[in-house]
């Protein structure tokens, strides 16, 4: 084991990335270090050392401080909830659920990140997860022959991205319907290539671009 794979916080849950993670989501914020610290009453310099060492143990005082600040939970800081699926937070006492404009859909697209991938396959419906980015309107992303993203050329498809946030019972999903197909044209997969932001997590070989060329986009927002 790492020492990082090994590191525990003060009330002995997993420290896991605890420094990458409150760094992202204070980024996410758009907060700076000092900010931050600020916010939490602490020292920017110990707010550093958080996000740098690997084997720090804050106390639980001090991760319910940064929860609170960063709009979060203290198990999401820590890790303690990457293998549990979004959404199991209570739900909201007074929620409003509104509809999306497709401005407001574009928009939420064009932060790029992971979609899930809904197609037909001989062995019926499947859905998929893909590492994806919004290049002049179109979804597009990279797979490898013979997987099951690529069965997807040709046909039509519906693409959804989602947000849970389950501190605040709130959250938003995007659906695109459309049709996908393979990009063959050199010169049009070197222009995509050179605009996407987000790659493959899977790793390996996947040289395939592909496109979805929207014909209906809708979206829902729940808040509280």
């Amino acid at each position: 084991m790492t020492e990082q794979t090994e590191a525990r916080t003060a009330d002995g849950s997993p420290a896991g990335d605890l420094g990458r993670r409150l760094a992202a989501r204070r980024v996410e914020l758009g907060l700076s270090r000092g900010q931050t610290a600020a916010r939490a009453g602490m020292a920017t310099s110990y707010l550093q050392y958080l996000e740098e060492h690997a084997g720090s143990a804050p106390s639980r005082g001090v991760l319910l401080k940064l929860a609170a600040v960063l709009e979060t939970s203290m198990s999401a800081l820590t890790g303690g909830d990457v293998d549990l699926p979004p959404g199991t937070g209570q739900a909201g006492r007074t929620p409003e659920f509104t509809e999306l404009s497709r401005t407001e859909c574009g928009d939420l697209l064009s932060t790029h990140g992971v979609g899930r991938l809904a197609l037909s396959t001989d062995r019926g419906p499947v859905v998929v997860p893909v590492n994806y980015s919004v290049v002049d309107g179109t979804i597009v992303f990279r797979t490898a022959r013979g997987s099951t993203p690529a069965l997807a050329a040709g046909s039509r498809v519906a693409f959804e991205v989602d947000r849970i946030d389950d501190v605040f019972s709130q959250g938003w999903s995007v659906l695109v319907r459309g049709h996908a197909h393979l990009v063959t044209e050199l010169g049009e997969r070197l222009r995509i290539a050179d605009q996407a932001h987000s790659a493959p997590w899977a790793g390996g070989r996947r040289d395939l671009w592909m496109r979805i060329e929207p014909s209906a986009v809708t979206g829902r927002r729940i808040a509280v």
